[in-house]
């Protein structure tokens, strides 16, 4: 295990306990965790996920910026953003959306070696698998920007899958990280519905 995976994980596990907790202190904790994460993936050839840390590093500004600057009425008593559920129209839209990403990520995460051999001289190691992860850590992130409470469900999906990937893969430490992400995702769903609930003057339950 590498300095670069071991801090990474650290970072990570520390940026998504506080996301649990709605924490804005989360997304600068992220931007430590996927410039870490950069270089762990490009080592072990999960080159969908490497490119998925240049996304993340935007999206963690924006979450960032957009937590702590909502729109009067979408502010909390901390002058934070919300939570909020999702209406089921979206739902379906984001999944459809999802499952057409994985095909066309996958497709081209297969034939990266052939294409720009100079820079990915290996094969990606699980192309779809990879790139469902990666198509639907897109739409989580968004989800968790915007705080609606069904990014953790997703969330917990997405880790499972990563903490299989990345045992067979050999990054143990990052494994294990993504188990304990499960938890973590399986609190946060029960930590954001409780934290709607407590609202004085509560939204309409479903939200855009």
């Amino acid at each position: 295990m590498s300095h670069i995976e071991f801090w990474g994980t650290i970072a990570g596990a520390i940026a998504v306990a506080l996301s649990s907790k709605a924490n804005v202190w989360s997304w600068p904790l992220g931007l430590i965790n996927v410039i870490l994460f950069f270089f762990v993936f490009y080592q072990v050839q999960l080159y969908p996920d490497m490119l998925l840390q240049v996304f993340f590093f935007v999206t963690n500004v924006i979450g960032w910026w957009h937590w702590t600057h909502p729109k009067p009425e979408q502010a909390d008593k901390k002058n934070e953003l919300k939570v909020s559920f999702t209406s089921a129209k979206w739902l379906l839209i984001l999944s459809a959306t999802g499952m057409a990403g994985t095909f066309v990520l996958g497709q081209m995460a297969q034939n990266l070696h052939t294409w720009l051999p100079g820079i990915f001289s290996q094969p990606s190691a699980f192309p779809y698998l990879d790139s469902f992860v990666l198509a639907f850590s897109v739409i989580g992130t968004f989800m968790m920007i915007e705080k609606k409470i069904e990014c953790w469900l997703l969330w917990l999906g997405v880790d499972v899958l990563c903490t299989y990937i990345y045992y067979i893969k050999g990054v143990k430490l990052i494994a294990v990280e993504y188990f304990v992400f499960c938890i973590i995702a399986a609190f946060g769903y029960w930590y954001w519905v409780k934290e709607y609930r407590s609202y004085s003057n509560q939204p309409e339950a479903v939200t855009n």
